[in-house]
């Protein structure tokens, strides 16, 4: 059989037409896979409330750079220091979103970074101090151009 333009053309557009026919459902997460994929880095502990502080505009208009920073109010060394800090976002397709280690000699828990959200969602920071307590914080943002969609 000869491949001429016409037959390619045919054939591409008839591909394309089937494709398209294909349910398009966007990735994301759902309570369930947000319960999960908490317990699976922090165990079945419950982050009690203060101690961390998450710092993000509430409205963002491009989901693709949303600016982040997260502090935790902990001394540097013994056993109330930071010794992790994990922030989720419960409509990301995958809504671990960041893990960080401090060691011994870390500093101030403290980072800043930017993240991506696929859509107006609500995220959430916690913190493991050395005791084994767990601390968090929370925001509801409102997201107008959507991340994540692909």
């Amino acid at each position: 059989m000869v491949l001429t333009r016409r037959r390619f053309l045919v054939t591409a557009a008839g591909s394309g037409l089937a494709l398209s026919a294909l349910p398009g459902e966007v990735a994301r997460a759902t309570p369930e896979t947000m319960a999960a994929a908490m317990r699976e880095v922090l165990g079945e502990a419950e982050p009690k409330k203060g101690r961390v502080k998450l710092e993000m505009p509430v409205m963002v208009e491009n989901g693709n750079v949303v600016p982040m920073t997260v502090s935790v109010d902990a001394p540097l060394d013994g056993e109330g220091r930071a010794v992790s800090l994990h922030v989720f976002a419960e409509l990301n397709p995958n809504p671990n979103v960041l893990n960080v280690t401090f060691g011994p000699r870390a500093g101030k828990p403290q980072l800043a970074t930017r993240i991506r959200l696929s859509t107006s969602q609500t995220v959430y920071a916690v913190a493991k101090l050395a005791d084994g307590s767990l601390w968090s914080d929370q925001i509801e943002l409102l997201v107008t151009l959507a991340a994540c969609l692909e």
